[in-house]
C-alpha cells in the first residue's frame, strides 16, 4: 500500500509541475502523441516521456529484485484489437485516463469529467458482460 500512495504523490506532484511550471497537461497519450507526430517540435512531451522512464528504471533499481506475477494469457490478435481500440479511444476522447482523470479534474473540465464518467461507466458495463453473460471468456 505505501508504494501505490508513493506512486500516486509522484503522479500528483508531476502533473501539477508540468501545469504550473509548464502550463502543460501531463497526459500521456497527448504528450505521446505530440512526440509520434512531430518528434523534432516536441519540446516539452519529450522531455517530460523521458524523465517518465528514466525515473520508473532508477525506481526500479532502488526498490530491488522484482516479484514474478503469473497472469492470464490471452491471444496476440485480442490484445492487439485492444490496443488499437484503447488508442483510437484516447484519440476520439481527446485524452487518457490519466489526462483526463488526473489533470482534467484537478482543473475542473467538465469534458474530463464527462470523459472520466464515460470511462468508469464503459468498464463496468464490459466487466458485467465478460463476467456474467460471456462465461468462460473473462477467466
Amino acid at each position: 500500500m505505501l508504494t501505490a500512495l508513493l506512486g500516486g504523490l509522484l503522479i500528483g506532484a508531476s502533473a501539477s509541475v508540468a501545469w504550473s511550471g509548464a502550463g502543460q497537461v501531463a497526459g500521456i497519450s497527448g504528450l505521446l502523441g505530440r512526440v509520434v507526430r512531430a518528434p523534432a517540435s516536441a519540446g516539452f512531451a519529450a522531455w517530460f516521456l523521458g524523465a517518465l522512464l528514466l525515473t520508473s528504471a532508477a525506481l526500479g533499481l532502488i526498490s530491488g529484485p522484482w516479484e514474478l506475477v503469473s497472469v492470464p494469457t490471452r491471444p496476440l490478435g485480442l490484445i492487439a484489437v485492444a490496443g488499437l481500440l484503447v488508442g483510437y479511444g484516447t484519440q476520439l476522447g481527446n485524452g487518457c485516463t490519466s489526462g483526463h482523470g488526473v489533470c482534467g479534474l484537478s482543473r475542473g473540465s467538465v469534458r474530463s469529467l464527462s470523459a472520466v464518467l464515460t470511462f468508469m461507466l464503459t468498464a463496468a458495463a464490459v466487466v458485467f458482460i465478460v463476467r456474467h453473460l460471456l462465461p468462460g471468456v473473462g477467466r
